[in-house]
C-alpha cells in the first residue's frame, strides 16, 4: 500500500505458514497471524516509531 506522500507499507504472507509480515516505510517490521492485528499495527504505525538510522 502506498500513501499520497509516497510512503510504502508492505504486508507479505510467509509461504508455508499462517504468518503475515509487515514492513513500514521507516523499516519497522511486525509479524502476526491475524490480518486484523496486522492492519491495526499498520494503520496505527508510525505512532511512536523512529525512522531508520535515527537513534536516541
Amino acid at each position: 500500500m502506498s500513501t499520497p506522500t509516497g510512503e510504502i507499507y508492505r504486508i507479505d504472507w510467509l509461504p508455508g505458514t499462517d504468518l503475515l509480515h509487515g514492513t513500514c516505510h521507516c523499516g519497522a517490521e511486525h509479524s502476526a497471524q491475524d490480518p486484523v492485528e496486522m492492519w491495526e499495527w499498520m494503520l496505527g504505525h508510525p505512532e511512536g516509531h523512529r525512522p531508520q538510522g535515527e537513534s536516541r
